[in-house]
């Protein structure tokens, strides 16, 4: 039920003051008192508590219970401290590890999170410097923590700040912890509670030594080193937008054995204002402009963007008239889970109990590659964190070999546990090395890889709405595709129907309904009987609301490439159009 205006007013002004009352700093009382002269600035800052979602606790940085500040860190610090002496209780101290990125106020952000833990008697390794998310995830494992916590906004505007939180596989938070973790939080009454100013003996600053295995793990995973020496030079452009790549990926590739990448110098400067971009998000093509740009001017073959904590890449390879075209993270996902299992099936690595992990509204291509060399495959709901817990059920039984999910995140190997942009990089410029090594472009590979299983062709439309009202249309919008669901879309009827809501999938003819395993998720699916696959969901870390299309087509000859793409393109628009997409 939705509180009437005048009544959310009044809780919120009550939130507010108890701030002005509060052990508060000043500055932080100064600017809730502007926010009081304000009402819908003050209701949005105060109308609810950040809370733990697809990416944790994430949010635009500013004074309120709804904004990222050190008491918001603060209190959701003291609540994981507090559940994390409850599950572990047997051990003679706790130990976290600590990362963070080039956003603002992440050192502040990561070190009150340090001398929190600190002051609850925890361990701490804290970074001593920006440090990419998921070596954040394998410092967990490697020092044997229990927990940890990255300070990110990932690719948000630069008005956001978050917190990942990690449990000790070094995987993402999932239920019940994440919400057993939010109820601690809401049974903190006052920032009096939280443990401040913990005593710095029990924090350790790591870096480049735990740099160095990580890297030295990735190397691991090389799988075409001889290709790689044939191909030293291929041209690579890379950028980290101003972000937590910029030492660790030009090290990698190195390590890996290429000697041609070229940098953007104006985005190797760490700044969480971003300044030569509107957005660091590598999946809009204007992130990566510049790189773009770079890679005209000297012939590159390949470019390479990462977001701003490193643990998504977005790619740019030449099509077949030689110019850049961005690949989206469906095709650059299905390119190097074609190739990992090529060369494991080449090198005699597959024994029967290796498996390929992706996500639901990631493309079914990676499913048929999989079925192809007999490798076993699992779906999981959106969210890295789902993966990471596959790794995790299976560890010891069954080896994961990679996969991903089609919003640029990618992984192989188990000793991370979390998307990898810094592993990714090394391992798409083998790709590109290895077809090289055959006469072909990582488009024309692609290509290749159509002809084998069918085109299939994806697009991601947002519905972006905002705050408080906005986040209750995006309620409604999903409300009524399930209480009335189409019948039909793009012309082709729609024959199942998955609500990971209600964890039920419907046959919409006859009405017959069965189970789904996987969690609850305010996520709709729509299978079609051309073999298109419709996802639509809310997203958890933004207001707006996403709808995941994918469509496919035999192609039979590389001549017809083109103009089977302009038919799947208008198999697009067709649904976007029956969807209500503008």
């Amino acid at each position: 039920m939705k509180m009437d205006n005048s009544k959310l007013a009044e809780a919120v002004k009550k939130q507010a003051q108890s701030w002005l009352d509060g052990n508060y700093d000043e500055t932080t009382k100064e600017e809730v008192r502007q926010l009081m002269g304000n009402e819908e600035a003050m209701i949005e800052a105060f109308y609810k508590y950040l809370e733990f979602g697809t990416g944790g606790l994430r949010g635009v940085m500013g004074a309120g219970t709804n904004r990222m500040n050190i008491y918001t860190v603060g209190m959701a610090t003291q609540g994981y401290s507090n559940y994390l002496k409850k599950c572990f209780a047997d051990k003679e101290q706790i130990k976290v590890a600590i990362a963070y990125d080039c956003r603002n106020n992440s050192p502040l952000f990561a070190r009150t999170a340090a001398e929190i833990f600190s002051g609850n008697g925890f361990h701490v390794y804290l970074f001593e410097s920006l440090r990419p998310t998921p070596e954040l995830s394998f410092a967990i494992r490697h020092y044997g923590c229990q927990g940890g916590i990255v300070i990110t906004a990932s690719h948000n505007p630069k008005e956001y700040n978050g917190l990942k939180a990690y449990w000790e596989d070094g995987g993402q938070i999932i239920a019940p912890h994440d919400h057993n973790i939010i109820e601690e939080v809401k049974k903190i009454s006052s920032i009096d509670e939280v443990q401040y100013n913990g005593p710095d003996k029990n924090i350790t600053l790591i870096g480049n030594e735990i740099d160095d295995i990580y890297l030295s793990k990735i190397y691991e995973l090389s799988l075409s080193p001889g290709a790689i020496r044939e191909n030293s030079e291929i041209k690579i452009v890379y950028t980290p937008i101003h972000g937590t790549g910029v030492e660790l990926v030009p090290k990698v590739l190195q390590k890996f054995g290429f000697t041609n990448v070229i940098n953007v110098p104006e985005q190797d400067v760490v700044d969480g204002n971003f300044p030569t971009v509107v957005s660091p998000n590598p999946e809009e093509s204007a992130a990566l402009k510049m790189a773009l740009e770079k890679a005209n001017q000297i012939d590159a073959e390949l470019v390479m963007a990462t977001d701003p904590d490193a643990d998504r890449v977005g790619i740019a390879v030449r099509n077949l008239s030689n110019e850049f075209i961005i690949l989206n993270g469906n095709q650059t996902g299905s390119l190097l889970v074609y190739y990992l299992l090529t060369r494991w099936a080449e090198l005699g690595l597959l024994k029967g109990k290796e498996y390929v992990c992706k996500t639901i509204v990631t493309s079914e291509l990676i499913a048929d590659i999989s079925n192809k060399f007999g490798v076993e495959y699992f779906d999981v709901l959106t969210g890295f964190k789902f993966i990471a817990d596959i790794i995790k059920q299976n560890e010891g039984d069954k080896k994961f070999i990679g996969g991903g999910e089609e919003s640029y995140g990618y992984l192989a190997g188990e000793f991370v546990r979390d998307k990898d942009a810094v592993m990714s990089c090394a391992l798409i410029a083998e790709t590109a090395a290895w077809a090289k090594s055959k006469g072909k472009s990582l488009y024309e590979l692609l290509i290749d890889i159509y002809l084998e299983f069918d085109y299939y062709k994806e697009a991601l439309e947002n519905v972006v709405r905002k705050g408080k009202s906005g986040a209750e249309e995006i309620q409604d919008m999903m409300n009524g595709f399930r209480n009335d669901p189409p019948k039909s879309l793009g012309n082709s009827e729609i024959t199942r129907i998955h609500d990971y809501l209600s964890q039920e999938s419907i046959d919409p003819q006859t009405g017959k309904k069965t189970s789904l395993s996987l969690p609850i998720s305010n996520v709709l699916q729509f299978f079609l009987k051309n073999g298109s696959k419709i996802s639509v969901r809310p997203s958890g870390t933004e207001p707006k609301i996403k709808f995941y299309m994918s469509v496919k087509e035999p192609l039979l000859k590389k001549e017809d490439f083109l103009q089977v793409g302009k038919e799947l393109d208008g198999k697009i628009l067709a649904i976007k159009k029956d969807l209500g997409i503008p």
